[in-house]
C-alpha cells in the first residue's frame, strides 16, 4: 500500500524557508536508529520489519529479522504494553492522524503468522562448543538466554521448578491474555534448538547450585519474582486471602478456588487487573482497591479498560488497615481508609496520604493483594545483594564469575520485554566471556528525532486497532482480543515513516538542481559532491531524516 505520491519531475524550488545560497557544509546519507526501536527494551528491528511488510514483502522475512531479537514474538505482541509506540514519531503528526503506529498489533500479527506456518529458528552457526551452560528459570529472560546462546552453538539446559515452562507467562498472565498454545509454541521452538528442559527441578530442593556449577561453565540466573508480598495488615492469616501471585499461579495451574461472589483485588498492577479479571471470569463480582487514582496506576491502560468495560469496579483512593473476619476466622470485608494525593514520590507519582477518620468496610468473600512481588531465594541465597534483589555489572555479571542474571530479579520487576533483552545481552556477553573476547554494552546510534523531520510530509491515516470478542462471551477463559488481519496489517504498516532510513521518495534526487544527487536503484542513492554547492536542499527536504549536513 503506498503511501506517497511520487514526483518525477526534477529541480523543485527549495521548500519556504530554504536557503539556495552555498555553503562549505555537505550532505551524507546517514543511516539513524528509529526511536521506538531505542524505546524497545529488546532492541526489536521494528523499522524492518514494518517497513517489509509494508513494500509488499514476504511476513517470513519480517518474522526471521524480529525473532533475531526476540524469539517470542506472539507471545510479546499480546502481554507487552509496547513502549516502543511511545517513541513513534507519529504520534506527533497532527489531531486528526490515527497516532502511533500499532506496532504491537504487528507484532501479534508477525508471530501468529510464524506458529501458523511452522516456521523453525535457525542458528547462527553450525559450530558446537564444548561449554556446557545452565539457565536456572524457564520464564522469559531464561529462554531468551538459551535461545540466544543455542543459537551460538552451546549446549544449554534449563531447570525450572514448575511443571511447565514460561514462568510468569504460564503462572502469571491468565490464558484469556496468552493462550497456552501460542507459549508452548513458541518455547517449543526454542527447545527445538538442542535445548534441554528439566522441569519440577527446583534449586535447594531437588539440585543444588554447587552440583550445577560443578557441571558447567557458565550460569544465567533467570529466578523471576514469584513470591507475592502481603500488606502486612491485621487479618492477613485469613485462609480467603491470597496474594495476587500465589492466587494466579493456583488458576493457572488448574487448581480449583472458591472465592465466592465477592472479591475485592488490593492493587493498580497488571497482576491486580489479572488477578480481577481472572475473578470475574469465574463468576465474583469485582471491585479493584487503589490508593492512588485511576491515573497513577501502573497497570496496562487498555487493560484496565477492558476491566471496567466487563463491569468490574474501580474503588479509587482506597488503601486497606485491616481485614476483616468472622467467627469462622475467615474474611468477611476489608477495613479502608480513604486517601489523598500529596507531592510527587520518587516514582513521579503523587503520594497517597490517609484521610483521618475515613474508614469504611468493603464486603468480600475473598481478598486478594496484588500489590507486589520478590524472588525465592531458596537454595540461591548468597545471590541477594541486601535488599532482596540480584546486582549485576554493565555486563549483567554477578560478583560470582561467570555466573550471570536478569530478568525481574534485576530489574526489581519489569516488563517482558525488557527481561528477554536482558537475556539476549547476557547471552551476548556470555559467549564473548567463553570464547575470549571482550564482553560489550549495547549503544544506539544516532537516532531519528521528530525536529529532522518533515511529518507534514505523509499523509494521515487511521491506526488499525485489534477488536475484542463480544461481552457475553467473555465469562470465560477465551482470548478476549483478536488479531489483525493481513489487510489492516497491511495498512499499519505503510503507516510506519521509516524514521531515519531511506524509503525511496526521491525527494533528494528531485530538489537537487546541480545533478549531485545520483540514484543507483532503489533506496541506493549517492552524493556527486564534486556538483554540490551546499544548498541543503536535499537534507530539508528529505521527510525521513535520514541525510546530514556536515
Amino acid at each position: 500500500m503506498a503511501i506517497v505520491v511520487k514526483k518525477k519531475t526534477r529541480g523543485f524550488a527549495a521548500k519556504s524557508g530554504a536557503s539556495s545560497a552555498g555553503s562549505s557544509l555537505r550532505p551524507k546519507y546517514q543511516p539513524k536508529t528509529p526511536p521506538c526501536q531505542v524505546a524497545c527494551p529488546s532492541s526489536e528491528p521494528i523499522r524492518f520489519y514494518l517497513r517489509n511488510i509494508a513494500e509488499g514483502n514476504a511476513v517470513e522475512e519480517s518474522w526471521r529479522q524480529l525473532v533475531d531479537k526476540n524469539p517470542i514474538p506472539a507471545v510479546m505482541g499480546r502481554v507487552c504494553p509496547h513502549p516502543c509506540e511511545g517513541g513513534c514519531n507519529r504520534q506527533y503528526k497532527q489531531e486528526d492522524d490515527g497516532g502511533p503506529v500499532a506496532i504491537n498489533n504487528v507484532e501479534r500479527f508477525i508471530g501468529d503468522y510464524g506458529i501458523q506456518n511452522g516456521l523453525k529458528l535457525s542458528k547462527l552457526t553450525d559450530e558446537t562448543h564444548a561449554e556446557k551452560i545452565a539457565v536456572i528459570g524457564a520464564g522469559p529472560a531464561g529462554i531468551s538466554c538459551a535461545y540466544q546462546l543455542a543459537r551460538r552453538g552451546y549446549k544449554v539446559t534449563i531447570f525450572e521448578q514448575f511443571p511447565e515452562a514460561g514462568g510468569m507467562l504460564r503462572y502469571g498472565i491468565p490464558s484469556y491474555r496468552l493462550p497456552r498454545e501460542v507459549l508452548k509454541a513458541e518455547i517449543g521452538r526454542i527447545l527445538d534448538l538442542g535445548v534441554e528442559l528439566k522441569t519440577n527441578c527446583k534449586i535447594g530442593r531437588d539440585i543444588s547450585f554447587d552440583q550445577i556449577k560443578s557441571g558447567y561453565q557458565a550460569i544465567y540466573l533467570g529466578i523471576g519474582a514469584h513470591t507475592g508480598i502481603t500488606l502486612d495488615i491485621p487479618g492477613e492469616d485469613a485462609p480467603n486471602v491470597f496474594t495476587g501471585a500465589a492466587y494466579l499461579n493456583k488458576i493457572n495451574q488448574g487448581e480449583k478456588v472458591e472465592i465466592g461472589d465477592t472479591v475485592v483485588v488490593i492493587g493498580g498492577g497488571d497482576s491486580a487487573i489479572d488477578a480481577a479479571r481472572t475473578s470475574w471470569r469465574l463468576g465474583a463480582n469485582v471491585t479493584i482497591a487503589y490508593r492512588r487514582s485511576r491515573k497513577e496506576m501502573p497497570a496496562i491502560s487498555h487493560e484496565v479498560d477492558e476491566a471496567l468495560s466487563e463491569g468490574l469496579k474501580l474503588e479509587e483512593l482506597a488503601a486497606p488497615v485491616e481485614i476483616v473476619k468472622g467467627a469462622d476466622g475467615r474474611a468477611t470485608g476489608v477495613k479502608m481508609i480513604r486517601m489523598e494525593l500529596g507531592e510527587p514520590d520518587a516514582s513521579g507519582r503523587r503520594r497517597p496520604k490517609p484521610v483521618e477518620g475515613s474508614e469504611f468496610v468493603m464486603p468480600a468473600t475473598t481478598v486478594i493483594a496484588a500489590v507486589s512481588q520478590k524472588p525465592d531465594y531458596a537454595g540461591l541465597e548468597k545471590f541477594s545483594n541486601g535488599d532482596g534483589w540480584i546486582g549485576v555489572n554493565q555486563h549483567f555479571e554477578t560478583s560470582e564469575g561467570n555466573v550471570f542474571a536478569g530478568g525481574d530479579v534485576t530489574l526489581k520487576l519489569g516488563l517482558v520485554t525488557e527481561a528477554v533483552g536482558l537475556g539476549r545481552k547476557a547471552a551476548v556477553n556470555i559467549d564473548n566471556k567463553l570464547r575470549g573476547r571482550e564482553m560489550v554494552v549495547e549503544q544506539n546510534g544516532g537516532i531519528a528525532v521528530k525536529e529532522k523531520m518533515l511529518l507534514g510530509w505523509y499523509k494521515n491515516a487511521p491506526r488499525n486497532n485489534y477488536s475484542t470478542i463480544p461481552l457475553e462471551e467473555r465469562r470465560s477463559f477465551k482470548e478476549a482480543n483478536l488479531s489483525l488481519t493481513l489487510e489492516q496489517v497491511q495498512a499499519e504498516t505503510a503507516r510506519c515513516m521509516s524514521c531515519g532510513a531511506c524509503f525511496d521518495c526521491e525527494n533528494c534526487w528531485m530538489y537537487c538542481q546541480d545533478n549531485a544527487v545520483i540514484k543507483n536503484g532503489p533506496k541506493d542513492y549517492a552524493f556527486k559532491l564534486e556538483n554540490c554547492i551546499g544548498c541543503s536542499k536535499c537534507a530539508e527536504n528529505c521527510p525521513c531524516g535520514y541525510i546530514d549536513m556536515q
